[in-house]
């Protein structure tokens, strides 16, 4: 008695013979409940706020329902007022009679007014309708008024009708979703891509409201305007600079250069820019700096409409100043650890890095600073800064530090250079984030034929790489292994990649409710699933090229921004195989494994011929130039 599409959601609800719709806007939706029972039809209303906190009202004249919740931060300052609330407003078609309001188990009948005394306030209202009759509700919010909730909902649903704006959020998710369009006999697979991709869309947010008003980051209080762009909230950035963001880069380079404005936006008016924002504030939830890798990403591809200038200011301030003050830095402000990184060129497991959401994982910080401290060098370079690019490139390099040679693995380290002890690969270490030494030590994307020379060169590299596989501890339910399987490409043995990038498309991700292997991460576990289906990955955002997989498909094509398409071939894809034996890039022959974003926006048709049998002479290691 369920259905669910992008753009519309309808349920039976059959206890109480009820029939609910529902879809909507960016910043409103609608619903449709049909009563068939004879009575009086009830629609309760909660907010979603903690005891104490705002409050709902009922204004029967405007047949409304309306009231706001503070925001309460999340991680940094976890549980303190973030200086703003989210407003609602519930206006219904059709007079309706007052119930009352309550808070927690405490009823008030007839009550048109209720504060958050005991609990997230209500209320409860009852129509008079005939057998099948509909009440239908419209719902607008704001994060910075009531009155620019009413001015959203009025802006997006101005009408009555539920099937209009279907309709409308039908198209323009019909609209963003064929931007890419794959050919396939298998009805399963063309599910699990298409839901990838509308899982991949759905974040980073619209924070702004319609008319461009949007609470100022890390304070909330004044009230900022966004001309002409819209301004994007909640970054998962640990995980989306992987490959969210730089999906986006091809899909949708408009709204990512937005979404880098908007961080940019973030560090001017926070101070620092941002590790992890959160409800338009500072988190210093997980770890890295990877504003850095997005914005360095999106410049790097010829995305503007933001000022690299100020970015780059703030970019450096990042890597090589803590915030002046011990509270600006328990807010959350600059990266975590940064002064025992800048004197040791890694963090020692002496400093628990203590303030932050997560403890310790000091290796982790010091190979993502690393990487980090590249994307900084790469637009330190571009903007003609040389001094500043030569510091970073050599940062880029701390990785070093933390990867043991006698072991040849990532290793937690003291201060006095020596390293921790017992030591199992494959075991759990509080200064691993949420993963393995064995996985953390293949996180060198800025230098990985640095990191090949030495880990022992380029068969020692490979072993390695098997060994991961072959013990089981490749895990594609979180980031820290994404980037793993496209590694083979580096050591020139890229039908290992074609194989473990194949491998994870068919068995890590189904149509089922739960055929994600692990958390979505705002996008990143299917944008994973997006790029590799096409045959390609970014390992390393911040410069313009992806590393060639396999692609799942016989035939996709990315329709760009500007008019051109992209179209990839594989011919053998739906016959089950997985190898490359050559491939032409606009009828000519392609012989390296890697692709550039000016290539593939330029449009034109990249065609593979697989095989079922690995081609370990595809391409030629002449072909790579190294």
């Amino acid at each position: 008695e369920e259905t669910a599409k992008p753009y519309l959601y309808t349920v039976a609800l059959d206890d109480d013979h009820i029939q609910a719709a529902v879809t909507g806007m960016s910043h409103a939706g609608i619903l449709r409940f049909v009563f068939a029972e004879p009575g009086r039809a009830w629609i309760l209303v909660q907010s979603n706020s903690r005891a104490g906190d705002g409050s709902i009202t009922v204004d029967v004249k405007r047949n409304e329902i309306y009231g706001f919740n503070p925001v309460r931060r999340l991680y940094a300052g976890d549980g303190k007022l973030a200086g703003f609330s989210g407003y609602f407003v519930v206006r219904f078609d059709r007079p309706f009679t007052v119930g009352g309001t309550w808070s927690g188990r405490v009823r008030r009948p007839d009550s048109t007014h209720q504060a958050a005394d005991h609990g997230a306030p209500g209320a409860y209202i009852s129509f008079d309708l005939k057998p099948g009759g509909a009440v239908v509700a419209k719902v607008g919010m704001s994060f910075t008024s009531l009155d620019q909730a009413r001015l959203n909902l009025d802006a997006e649903i101005p009408g009555w009708s539920l099937e209009r704006v279907a309709d409308e959020a039908h198209a323009q998710w019909n609209a963003a979703l064929a931007k890419v369009q794959i050919e396939d006999a298998c009805a399963r697979r063309r599910r699990i891509f298409y839901t990838a991709l509308y899982h991949a869309l759905q974040l980073p947010r619209e924070f702004s409201d319609v008319s461009g008003t949007y609470p100022e980051f890390a304070g909330g209080e004044r009230v900022e305007h966004a001309d002409g762009f819209k301004y994007f909230g909640d970054f998962s950035l640990w995980d989306t600079f992987r490959a969210e963001q730089p999906l986006l880069t091809i899909l949708e380079p408009e709204r990512d250069g937005e979404m880098v404005r908007s961080l940019i936006l973030k560090g001017e008016q926070g101070g620092f820019l941002p590790i992890y924002p959160a409800w338009n504030t500072y988190t210093s939830e997980m770890v890295g700096d990877h504003a850095d890798a997005v914005i360095a990403d999106a410049y790097a591809k010829g995305i503007r409409g933001f000022d690299i200038d100020e970015a780059y200011g703030l970019m450096r301030q990042n890597a090589m100043e803590l915030p002046k003050s011990r509270a600006a830095y328990l807010n959350g402000e600059g990266r975590r650890g940064l002064g025992a990184y800048l004197r040791y060129g890694y963090i020692p497991l002496e400093d628990p890095v203590a303030d932050a959401f997560h403890k310790n994982e000091q290796v982790t910080r010091t190979l993502e600073y690393a990487y980090d401290d590249f994307a900084v060098g790469q637009v330190a370079g571009a903007l003609g800064k040389r001094a500043d690019a030569a510091i970073f490139a050599k940062r880029a390099l701390n990785y070093r530090n933390v990867i043991d040679p006698g072991t040849g693995f990532a290793r937690g380290r003291y201060a006095s250079g020596a390293w921790a002890a017992p030591f199992d690969p494959g075991g759990h270490y509080s200064y691993i984030t949420e993963g393995l030494p064995y996985q953390d030590t293949f996180f060198v994307p800025q230098d990985m034929p640095g990191l090949i020379r030495l880990l022992g060169g380029r068969q020692a590299f490979i072993a390695k790489l098997d060994g991961l596989f072959a013990d089981g501890y490749y895990d594609q339910s979180n980031e820290p292994s994404h980037q793993i399987a496209y590694l083979y490409d580096y050591a020139h043995a890229a039908w290992k990649t074609q194989m473990h990038v194949r491998q994870i498309l068919d068995n890590d991700y189904t149509d089922r409710p739960d055929g994600l292997p692990g958390n979505d991460d705002c996008g990143q576990m299917s944008a994973w699933y997006v790029l590799s289906a096409l045959g390609f990955y970014p390992v390393t955002p911040g410069i313009p090229r992806y590393e060639i997989g396999v692609p799942l498909f016989d035939s996709a094509a990315i329709y760009l921004a500007h008019g051109k398409t992209f179209r990839i071939l594989a011919r053998g894809a739906s016959e089950g195989k997985m190898y490359i034996h050559s491939a032409t890039l606009n009828g000519k022959p392609f012989e390296r494994t890697w692709i550039s974003q000016s290539e593939i926006i330029s449009g034109g048709e990249l065609v593979f011929d697989l095989s079922s049998q690995p081609d370990p002479e595809w391409p030629s290691p002449r072909s790579d130039g190294k």
